[in-house]
């Protein structure tokens, strides 16, 4: 455990004493914080002492402020402050912000502090991050894409083969390379997730997840900044090495807008809680505006299993992006129901016999072209069994009716789950529990939306992987502390 790190006692005793000696009109101002010391009080950060004590030297200057330094960054996306110096400068004017991170006002850690922080919690060598930030590279590094497959459609993996590659990597229990941000997982898991695993928030005995990707702009030039002195000597279209003010940055596609964009790719997974309507972020990851979310779908699946054994997840929710044969196999090795939408690119697989048709979704089609009605599974013959649509009251009507069978129960096809693991899921397509589950996939795009413009993170003026993974790290804590105060205020009422 970290010599000089203030327990979570520690704080609210702090925090106590402070305001027992404020004056009328600071507790009146002290009543408007109200819900931000109700989120701080909440999180007890007393388990990231010993995790983070082998990052920490055991000899020379003592570290100091760990916990205040946390809290402050908490409480700063709380309030909304986008920028570390204006905020550091706001505590120090500040007395009840000040006590509410736990310091006094002539005790307040520095901005270096801060930043050494968020350093430290990178796994990766300083002198590398310090080679990206002063090196030169080729003009152009990064160059924006001609074609582009049109508004609401999305980009088609250049490399399918990756997907299976990377399948088989994680089987093999191998770790990914460059996985810089595994400790600020940790950190996240064990102060936001484990909590609300403990409060009930999170449904460890059906849990349903949801993964998506969403575009995060950066603001930085993808031409980089020139450091030449060819502009001085008349010579204006120069292709001289440019330092680059966001070295992992590169041009993607969104689909929304129908762009190409220049930054990066958020991927989270998130969970819905429908007693009190809470979204969740479970795992957070940034990766290359320019990856596939078939790729990035499969390494953070695997990372949150690793970093939280044990929550096991029952139902997955994706896209279409992920509408490959390797995540399907890796969901049936794993015994998780895959809730995936499908890719209506795609013809009726080999497997399927061709005395049967079948709709997009697998369902068979009968002889007039209806879909035809699940019956259920049976562990026996390991099929399931689809009845006549007009039999079971779907249709009112039938052209072939006289043709099709000449029994009350009506004709009856097999399907069998090994035929295609694609389309015979364990939950049926286009059943109304499928529906029902599926639905939980929206999730995602909410708590995007709450990572991008509630806490503003698309606002923030920050260059790099590191501190957009940071800071997101520090917004979806918040999230879950918001829960937390939603769910205590609807049990309280």
């Amino acid at each position: 455990m970290l010599k000089h790190w203030t327990t979570h006692s520690e704080y609210i005793a702090f925090v106590s004493d402070s305001v027992s000696r404020f004056n009328p009109s600071q507790l009146k101002r002290w009543h408007s914080f109200a819900d931000s010391f109700e989120k701080l009080s909440s999180m007890n950060l007393d388990p990231l002492a010993e995790l983070l004590a082998p990052y920490y030297s055991n000899t020379g200057r003592p570290a100091i402020h760990q916990a205040e330094l946390f809290r402050s960054f908490i409480l700063m996306m709380d309030q909304c402050s986008l920028s570390l110096t204006s905020w550091t400068a706001t505590l120090a004017s500040d007395d009840l912000l000040a006590t509410l991170i736990g310091c006094s006002p002539d005790s307040l850690p520095p901005l270096g502090s801060y930043y050494d922080l968020i350093n430290r919690l990178w796994l990766r060598k300083y002198s590398l991050d310090a080679a990206d930030a002063k090196a030169l590279h080729p003009y152009p590094k990064n160059t924006k894409p001609k074609s582009a497959p049109g508004k609401n459609k999305k980009l088609p993996n250049k490399h399918p083969g990756i997907v299976k590659k990377v399948a088989e990597f994680i089987k093999d229990n191998r770790a990914f390379p460059l996985y810089f941000e595994e400790l600020l997982q940790e950190i996240f898991s064990l102060i936001a997730i484990v909590p609300s695993v403990e409060l009930g928030l999170i449904d460890t005995s059906s849990l349903t997840v949801s993964g998506d990707g969403t575009c995060v702009h950066c603001h930085s030039s993808a031409l980089g900044n020139k450091v030449c002195d060819c502009k001085d000597n008349g010579i204006y279209n120069c292709k001289c090495n440019r330092k680059y003010s966001d070295y992992d940055a590169s041009y993607g596609w969104d689909s929304h807008l129908g762009t190409w964009f220049y930054g990066h790719t958020l991927y989270m997974l998130g969970t819905y809680n429908a007693q009190y309507k809470l979204d969740l972020p479970l795992h957070i990851r940034f990766v290359s505006a320019k990856r596939h979310d078939s790729v990035t779908g499969l390494v953070t699946l695997s990372e949150f299993r690793k970093i939280n054994p044990t929550l096991t997840i029952t139902n997955l929710c994706l896209d279409s992006a992920n509408d490959n044969y390797p995540t399907y196999n890796l969901c049936k090795d794993w015994k998780i129901n895959p809730f995936i939408d499908l890719n209506t690119n795609r013809g009726k697989p080999s497997t399927i016999p061709d005395k049967i048709t079948i709709d997009v979704d697998g369902t068979p089609l009968c002889h007039a072209g209806f879909r035809m009605v699940n019956w259920g599974y049976s562990p026996a013959r390991n099929d399931r069994k689809w009845r006549c649509p007009l039999k079971c009251g779907k249709v009112d009507k039938c052209p072939c009716m006289s043709d099709c069978s000449t029994s009350a129960y009506g004709r009856v096809i097999y399907t069998k789950p090994n035929w295609d693991v694609r389309l015979y899921t364990p939950v049926p397509r286009g059943t109304d529990e499928y529906k029902q589950i599926y639905k939980n996939r929206t999730c995602s795009e909410r708590l995007n939306n709450r990572v991008l413009n509630d806490y503003h993170l698309h606002d923030m003026k920050i260059h790099g992987k590191k501190r957009f993974s940071f800071f997101t790290m520090i917004i979806g804590i918040n999230i879950h502390l918001d829960a937390r105060l939603k769910a205590a205020k609807k049990d309280a009422s």
